[in-house]
């Protein structure tokens, strides 16, 4: 077979590879991987009407350039001439040249405009006296969990809960000694980073209840890829009910805040029943009975280990290892 056959060959199925790569990877992605999730917030239908338009316009050019390319080649292709022969000369079209220079100007200014008019809705946070009022959640990224923090004092880890139908407004950020994370719940919204340090602001407000779920956007670590994120909307009453009594329960000591944090900060690197997996096995450990030397672990860290809880306060610290104690111990 002549040399140049075998490399046609060759890069025709270099390009078949490509396709069917491509193909693959669409088919497994959310709506085929050609458009965002679904929206259930205001700010997060404006992300996606602004895809949406942009998309239409790049398909658009993206056909029309292909196919030129493509008549192009077809049109003035060499036929029969020798190799060394020049090609038919063709002269320029004033009119062809300003159309195509004026196109694309009017082409982004479309863009630009749709964009800014929708920007506004995205980012700007109603006002607390907006109808149906406002809640205010603090969101921190720790290695490798969410933690939230509600205006009552009540924390949750990795599951954010809020009201169905009411503005939530969410402060993100890391604490000083962690690393950059990223927010992300794309049914809610846009992706904003918790940076250690300083305080990015966004909001949502689902219009129906249900779960949606995110994932850290930013490679933070090892276990980046488990540092998942899910809100859950309750119609406003459930959620007002829950949140008083999760405030009872955790000022009782006697709630879920252990084991929600044992799940989101220490059981993706020690296992749920903690057997160890790429940290050190605790079940029966003699230090899930050490509530200082626990503390002194997950405030300072360790070897490889994170400080995972230098921020904690003294009642979650103590759901922990309350949680530790009576789970993992000897006794439990």
């Amino acid at each position: 077979m002549p040399a140049a056959v075998r490399s046609k060959l060759l890069l025709v199925a270099c390009l078949v590879g490509t396709l069917a790569l491509a193909v693959t990877a669409t088919a497994f992605a959310g709506n085929g991987g050609f458009a965002p999730v679904e929206g259930v917030s205001p700010n997060s239908d404006r992300i996606n009407e602004s895809y949406t338009l942009v998309a239409i316009f790049t398909g658009a050019i993206f056909v029309l350039v292909e196919g030129l390319l493509i008549a192009f080649m077809i049109r003035f292709r060499r036929k029969g001439r020798p190799r060394d022969a020049e090609g038919a000369r063709i002269h320029g079209n004033t009119r062809l040249e300003i159309a195509w220079t004026v196109a694309p100007v009017l082409i982004l200014v479309a863009i630009g405009g749709f964009v800014f008019y929708k920007l506004p809705g995205i980012s700007n946070v109603p006002a607390a006296t907006a109808a149906g009022g406002r809640l205010d959640v603090k969101v921190e990224g720790h290695q490798f969990y969410w933690q939230f923090t509600y205006p009552n004092g009540v924390i949750a880890v990795d599951r954010l809960r809020a009201p169905a139908g009411q503005t939530v407004r969410l402060e993100i950020t890391s604490p000083d000694h962690d690393v950059i994370h990223s927010w992300w719940i794309p049914a809610l919204g846009g992706k904003f980073d918790a940076t250690p340090g300083v305080i990015n602001v966004t909001w949502f407000r689902a219009e129906r209840p249900g779960t949606f779920t995110g994932q850290c956007a930013e490679f933070c670590g090892i276990q980046h890829a488990v540092m998942k994120a899910t809100v859950e909307a309750m119609p406003r009453g459930e959620f007002e009910a829950w949140l008083a009594q999760e405030q009872d329960a955790q000022a009782a000591g006697t709630g879920t805040l252990g084991a929600d944090t044992y799940a989101g900060a220490c059981a993706k690197c020690h296992g749920l029943a903690g057997e160890g997996l790429i940290g050190p096995a605790l079940k029966g450990s003699a230090l899930v009975a050490d509530a200082k030397g626990i503390e002194k672990l997950v405030r300072e860290g360790g070897l490889r280990m994170p400080a995972v809880g230098k921020g904690w306060t003294d009642t979650q610290l103590k759901a922990l290892t309350s949680y530790l104690k009576e789970n993992l111990g000897n006794a439990g």
